[in-house]
């Protein structure tokens, strides 16, 4: 056992949001390396997925109110009520989809600069990896394209991609205080992580059809709602940078562009 294998047997837990992704979450668990934990989210699910996961040797819990941060912050939750039971603190949450899109057997790329602290948040990014035709229909690429470009002007971060496979330090998350409970937490994440600072590192990662229907990116109402949200959290934390630092409604502030 090398020394990455036994940091994710011991120090690393994975939260996965689900809704109805009976199909797939088994190939998911099934593909994620040895962790310290699973917990996967029944976020209203009216199939077998619960089931499936249990089997498969994960913890579940159920967050009635639909919504992905709903759901994430649901799974953090469990986490801090079993910490609280005992169970050590991890030092890294990952997160990663239910329907297969993801690669989860790619977790040590991500976990790896966390494991030897060059990074407090790594975030897998679709966008720089290779992606299978369909996969990301054309309104994902632009809206995620666009989302980057409007953090960098207003944070001075670069990001490629908003891609929910990600991993970040655990106690750093706990200080970001995540609060969304729907379409905007990823983009969240994101913005609180460069407002405080954070260390982060894009990895190029494979993005595959997912199982089934996208509830975002395959209805015309799911892309609407998430792209409203994603430009109404940018909005919201750029204007509060602005009154943080004095500028008055309409003044231009400079972005701060990394080296």
């Amino acid at each position: 056992m090398n020394d990455l294998e036994g940091y994710l047997r011991e120090s690393v837990w994975v939260v996965i949001p689900a809704l109805n992704e009976e199909k797939s979450i088994g190939l998911v668990l099934h593909d994620l390396p040895c962790v310290a934990g699973v917990i996967v989210v029944d976020n209203g699910c009216t199939d077998d997925t619960a089931i499936v996961a249990a089997q498969a040797g994960a913890i579940v819990v159920a967050e009635s109110q639909r919504g992905y941060g709903a759901a994430c912050l649901r799974g953090l939750a469990k986490l801090r009520e079993l910490v609280n039971e005992g169970q050590a603190a991890p030092e890294v949450v990952a997160f990663v989809d239910a329907d297969y899109s993801d690669h989860p057997d790619q977790l040590p790329l991500l976990v790896g600069p966390l494991a030897i602290d060059t990074a407090d948040f790594v975030l897998g990014s679709r966008l720089l990896g290779e992606r299978e035709p369909g996969a990301m229909p054309p309104q994902s690429v632009f809206g995620n394209k666009l989302a980057c470009f409007l953090m960098r002007w207003l944070f001075g971060v670069r990001y490629t991609d908003l891609g929910p496979f990600r991993a970040i330090n655990y106690s750093r998350l706990c200080e970001l205080q995540m609060r969304d409970e729907n379409f905007g937490w990823t983009i969240e994440m994101q913005i609180k992580a460069a407002k405080i600072g954070l260390r982060f590192q894009e990895i190029p990662v494979p993005y595959r059809t997912r199982v089934g229907i996208s509830k975002i990116s395959g209805t015309v109402s799911g892309t609407i709602k998430a792209g409203y949200k994603i430009l109404y959290t940018i909005a919201k934390y750029g204007l509060m940078r602005r009154r943080s630092l004095g500028f008055q409604p309409g003044t231009r502030i400079k972005p701060r562009l990394e080296a």
